[in-house]
């Protein structure tokens, strides 16, 4: 019996209230283009295929945008804040599940992230105490700069942490509530601050985010070409 390819059981939280002040663009990064749609409707259409129980979107205070994008009309939309994690936190609060239920956290500027991926991030981490995440190995050679010298970093115990990450919502919600928002960059950062250990599961390097110029185009080739389907 083949796999059943959905995200049944799993709720969805999607951050969309930054506006990529690294891109330097005149608009919000999710409203970017790539193939005739937005960067928004791209990554909730990829989710929505799967069926997740809900899926939460958190926007900024001032977007109006997402109102023209009927795909929303299928989402519960909630206000973020300030910092990643407030908005992060917004969406689990209108979630309000059961402690021990898990909820996927997907970047909105992540649009081609492999359905196989998320999939087995669900597969992977349902019996595990806290979640874990996508992420890839460090294969580049990293160098660490200080004020008076430069250095070459050990690259055989780090990964680049990806999204979706998946935990479960009590843990997630627990730890955001009382860690410190400021260091907290991903969800799992706050999980670890908080004394678990995420599970890391192994995704592709194609699972890029739009954050830098010349992302747009490189998003745009691994749709076109198929690579991220």
């Amino acid at each position: 019996m083949s796999a059943v390819r959905s995200l049944a059981g799993i709720s969805v939280v999607v951050p969309a209230a930054g506006i990529g002040s690294r891109l330097s663009s005149q608009i919000p990064k999710q409203y970017l283009t790539l193939q005739g749609k937005t960067v928004l409707e791209v990554t909730l259409a990829r989710l929505l295929a799967l069926r997740p129980d809900r899926l939460v979107l958190v926007v900024g205070a001032s977007d109006e945008r997402y109102q023209q994008i009927s795909l929303v009309d299928a989402c519960e939309v909630v206000t973020g804040g300030e910092l990643r994690s407030d908005s992060v936190m917004s969406g689990l609060v209108a979630l309000d599940i059961g402690a021990s239920e898990f909820v996927m956290v997907h970047d909105v500027v992540r649009p081609c992230v492999r359905t196989a991926d998320i999939l087995l991030l669900k597969n992977e981490v349902e019996d595990e105490p806290a979640g874990g995440l996508l992420a890839v190995p460090v294969i580049d050679t990293l160098k660490l700069m200080t004020a008076d010298s430069v250095s070459t970093a050990d690259r055989r115990d780090l990964w680049h942490a990806q999204t979706p990450q998946m935990f479960r919502y009590g843990v997630l919600r627990d730890a955001i509530d009382n860690g410190d928002r400021t260091t907290m960059t991903d969800e799992s950062s706050a999980v670890e601050m908080a004394g678990y250990r995420p599970k890391i599961v192994p995704g592709h390097r194609d699972n890029i985010k739009i954050t830098e110029p010349g992302d747009v185009e490189l998003a745009q080739f691994f749709l076109e070409t198929g690579v991220c389907e």
